[in-house]
């Protein structure tokens, strides 16, 4: 592992910190649901668009796509220093880090020449439409069906959990085509219009008091055959692209509010056994969050250091994810604490550290489970990175109609 910039990267870092400290916002002010206010949509459009016309957003991907046709270091350098610097909330994620890379590798050339140019300007915004209620974390067990009438297929089921879909423009559909054979060789992946008539998008309200979340109907929903992503039956080879560019995405996110901002409060917080900083028990655990934090530097340095050879990373990216998440819980656990009474207050403006520490509490829960949930992620560093045996499936040869759904 290499823990310093080449000479090329720090020339790199030097270039992207300068066009930042000349075009990033000086400041950026956010409702409780930044997506849910049209000023702020607004705000994330107009950076968007900045970044593309500059090269900046989707470094990695070619010129010709409105991409920067950098390399995969150079995209980590620029999050990481973007990251420095207010900006507005990036409801292009999925689809830029998703569902676009998706149709760009398993989409026919139309809908490639369609699509993801105005996704990289912000024009357009996608959501992935995998989780369904009786399915948990287990996205080959979907049911909804897609059935084929000459080149139209009608869909009719249900998502659940459907991140942004209330402000998406384009939705990528996992559904169940063949329900005769084994789970996971039964799927087939398609691109949906989120404003067609036929989906109908119900907000779930969320204990933060925001509606990112949603689920999504779909009753008699026409859609062309051109609208296929991949071969009938290949869905789950299409799919497997979304998700491991989803783990990696989420896992990248960090831990939320830092160890720092935890010492911070501690300095600013007496309790009767005097100032919370001196406190024996709070100093090991935030000890013990710092080395957390560093394990996930170098997991990133190491990332970094793999893309400089022109390596590809592995398996080793749900680690970030499993650490990131669960530290960001015990953080805002232990904060909230701290704050006693003074931490049912989560209005920013009143709130200690801008409410940093409550928003981080209400969000915990759901980064444990978005991506994969922990215990899908240690299932994938236990097989493919430590080479521990397999779970035993008992469905594997099993056609998807013959196993009990408890009904």
């Amino acid at each position: 592992m290499d823990f310093n910039d080449t000479a090329e990267e720090a020339a790199y870092r030097k270039e992207v910190r300068g066009w930042l400290e000349a075009n990033a916002p000086k400041s950026v002010v956010t409702s409780a649901d930044p997506m849910e206010d049209a000023m702020d949509m607004k705000a994330a459009r107009a950076w968007q668009r900045k970044k593309a016309k500059a090269g900046y957003a989707c470094i990695t991907w070619p010129k010709e796509w409105g991409g920067g046709g950098g390399a995969s270091w150079q995209s980590v350098i620029f999050g990481q220093e973007e990251a420095k610097f207010p900006h507005p909330g990036n409801p292009f994620a999925i689809g830029l880090g998703m569902c676009v890379p998706t149709v760009m590798t398993a989409g026919n050339q139309a809908d490639k020449e369609r699509f993801v140019k105005p996704a990289v300007l912000g024009d357009e915004i996608w959501c992935q439409l995998f989780s369904e209620p009786s399915g948990g974390s287990d996205a080959a067990a979907a049911r909804t069906r897609a059935v084929l009438n000459g080149d139209t297929w009608t869909i009719n089921g249900q998502k659940v959990w459907t991140s942004g879909a209330h402000y998406s423009d384009f939705g990528l559909l996992l559904a169940r085509t063949d329900p005769d054979v084994p789970k996971h060789k039964g799927l087939t992946m398609y691109w949906i219009d989120m404003k067609d008539p036929a989906v109908e998008v119900r907000p779930i309200h969320q204990m933060s008091g925001a509606s990112n979340f949603n689920e999504v109907y779909f009753t008699d929903l026409k859609i062309k055959d051109s609208q296929r992503v991949g071969a009938v039956g290949e869905g789950w080879r299409v799919a497997l692209v979304t998700l491991m560019n989803e783990r990696l995405s989420v896992g990248g996110g960090g831990a939320g509010s830092s160890h720092a901002r935890v010492l911070k409060l501690a300095s600013d917080i007496s309790t009767l056994a005097g100032p919370a900083a001196k406190d024996a028990g709070l100093r090991e655990k935030i000890a013990d969050w710092f080395v957390q934090a560093e394990g996930l530097k170098y997991t990133t340095f190491r990332t970094m250091t793999a893309l400089s050879r022109g390596q590809t990373p592995g398996p080793e990216s749900s680690i970030g994810k499993v650490v990131s998440a669960t530290l960001m819980q015990d953080m805002a656990n232990t904060a909230l604490e701290l704050e006693d009474q003074f931490g049912i207050i989560s209005d920013p403006k009143m709130a200690p550290l801008a409410a940093a520490f409550q928003s981080s509490l209400m969000g915990a829960p759901g980064m444990r489970i978005a991506g994969g949930t922990d215990e899908i992620l240690r299932n994938i560093i236990a097989e493919r990175v430590l080479g521990l045996p397999q779970d035993v499936r008992l469905d594997k040869d099993v056609a998807f109609k013959d196993i009990p759904s408890g009904r």
